[in-house]
């Protein structure tokens, strides 16, 4: 328990350090720059191509007509332009929060350990290829068990239950892989796991939960189209603080709970070599203070 509030307390004050708040503007400087060469090369073709298919559609016609007739014509030249950003929106969100998560997560295990562990070693019991593995394979797993429990969704109580459960159990298995490739063995690592298991799910169904809270924020520009270019940045932004603290959350705990299972193997080696050279000792003085048989013998 000290160590699970501990390393919650450490998370959240990191996540004032220059260096984390740096990594969370990257996802928006992706953005503007993949706006930006998109809207370059595929702006023209792209607004083209949308206006095509509406001109052919009979119902969208027919929807032109009847704004022309109450005086709001204008909304064609409008449309075209909103459904383009509309859907290239998610595409370059995406894909500038895959990028910031392969690059965060490592640099945030990096921060904690320069500032922290300096001294612990690093086994690299993962590499870049496991960790991949792991990762596509965990998200499989909790997308299979995703489906079979949307029947479940219809009780009320469960539907606020199986899918933060769900999705606590994928971030625990990929953020605390992450947080642990590079200085745990994997023997190591499975002690870890097999021994945090508990407070490693808990720690990633609290961060699933607040994983949430940009959601409402992206509804909310979603819903308000006025609001959609300010709202959705700050979604993306608050979305990767909350992804940043939760990989400082996993960094903090799993490197010291590495450390605690280390100090252990340590001092039960220790106590091993002490016992050892006991039993050595006793062995050899031992027939110097009994009585030889042979000089009692008749």
């Amino acid at each position: 328990m000290s160590l699970f509030i501990d390393s919650f307390w450490r998370a959240m004050a990191y996540c004032l350090h220059p260096r984390v708040i740096a990594l969370s503007f990257l996802p928006l400087l992706l953005m503007v720059a993949l706006a930006f060469g998109l809207g370059y090369y595929f702006w023209a073709g792209a607004l083209d191509w949308v206006r095509l298919a509406l001109e052919a559609s009979p119902f969208i016609n027919t929807i032109w007509d009847w704004l022309q007739s109450v005086g709001a014509g204008n909304l064609k030249m409008v449309l075209a332009p909103v459904i383009v950003i509309f859907a290239v929106t998610p595409v370059i969100v995406v894909l500038s929060l895959l990028t910031v998560a392969v690059l965060m997560t490592p640099a945030l295990t990096r921060l904690v350990a320069e500032r922290r562990f300096p001294q612990l070693e690093r086994k690299r019991g993962g590499s870049f290829m496991l960790s991949l593995w792991w990762s596509l394979g965990s998200t499989g797993l909790a997308l299979i068990a995703i489906i079979i429990s949307i029947p479940l969704w219809l009780i009320p109580p469960l539907i606020l239950i199986l899918p933060p459960l769900i999705w606590g159990w994928l971030t625990y298995r990929v953020m605390a892989f992450d947080a642990l490739s590079e200085h745990a063995s994997p023997q190591e690592r499975r002690a870890i796991f097999r021994r945090h298991r508990g407070w490693l799910l808990g720690i990633g169904v609290l961060c699933g939960f607040l994983g949430a809270a940009p959601s409402l924020i992206w509804a909310s520009g979603t819903l308000l189209v006025t609001m959609f270019v300010f709202l959705v940045p700050l979604a993306i932004w608050v979305y990767t603080l909350v992804f940043a603290f939760s990989s400082l959350w996993f960094a903090h705990y799993g490197l010291g709970a590495l450390q605690i299972l280390r100090s252990e193997a340590v001092l039960a080696a220790s106590v091993v070599s002490l016992a050892a050279e006991t039993t050595g000792d006793q062995a050899v003085t031992l027939p110097n203070d009994t009585p030889s048989s042979s000089t009692n013998a008749p």
